[in-house]
């Protein structure tokens, strides 16, 4: 493996419910056909609807690959805009999976923090693409919603120390198309590994002068 190269996960989820073809999944590929860019090894997955997967995948995904970031990626049916969520959230989690499960504890993780947020400064994120013209709405959210993305999430959190990101995207559409999803994903990862080199930097020139 290239070590010059930074290592970059992506997952999209499923279907599930009315969402036969998950729009998450289909952005998710479309990112994969443009890349991140030569200095990028970008590996993309798609993550069945089911809490005990979630529970297994998710820690082989971060041992598997030691990547500098792991980006989830959902689906809302609600959402309009391309949206960055900042946290995710521990408990609360009473909806069935598409193997009609759902944790006793309704929790991610027993013992853990009610909430973790990314060390990715979303607003800061959601300025830059929105600058950039890109023709695709992104907005910032507090709420992953308490069901598998929030759950995928909050796992990836815990076990990143904050160094991950979760991005809700509208259905097939509704109103942009998998390729307009795509860019806008790319446009999103790039500015979130630009932001986690800046902070790189910083600690560098810290260590630096001390």
């Amino acid at each position: 493996m290239d070590n010059s190269k930074r290592t970059v996960v992506v997952t999209g989820f499923g279907p599930f419910g009315e969402h036969t073809v998950n729009a998450s999944w289909v952005a998710v590929q479309e990112l994969k056909k443009l890349g991140l860019g030569s200095e990028v090894d970008l590996h993309v997955y798609e993550v069945p609807v089911e809490y005990q997967t979630v529970q297994s995948l998710v820690p082989s995904l971060w041992k598997q690959y030691h990547p500098l970031l792991v980006v989830h990626v959902g689906v809302s049916g609600m959402a309009t805009t391309v949206t960055l969520e900042k946290c995710g959230r521990n408990n609360g989690y009473k909806g069935l999976d598409n193997s009609s499960f759902c944790p006793d504890s309704q929790c991610c993780i027993v013992g853990g923090p009610d909430c973790i947020d990314s060390v990715i400064d979303m607003e800061s994120v959601c300025k830059r693409v929105t600058a950039s013209g890109l023709g695709v709405t992104v907005s910032v959210s507090k709420d992953a919603g308490r069901y598998l993305c929030d759950f995928t999430y909050y796992t990836s959190l815990y076990l990143s120390h904050g160094r991950s990101a979760f991005i809700h995207v509208p259905p097939i559409g509704k109103p942009y198309s998998g390729e307009d999803l795509g860019r806008a994903l790319k446009a999103i990862v790039q500015g979130m590994l630009e932001l986690l080199d800046q902070a790189e930097e910083k600690i560098h020139c810290q260590q630096h002068f001390h």
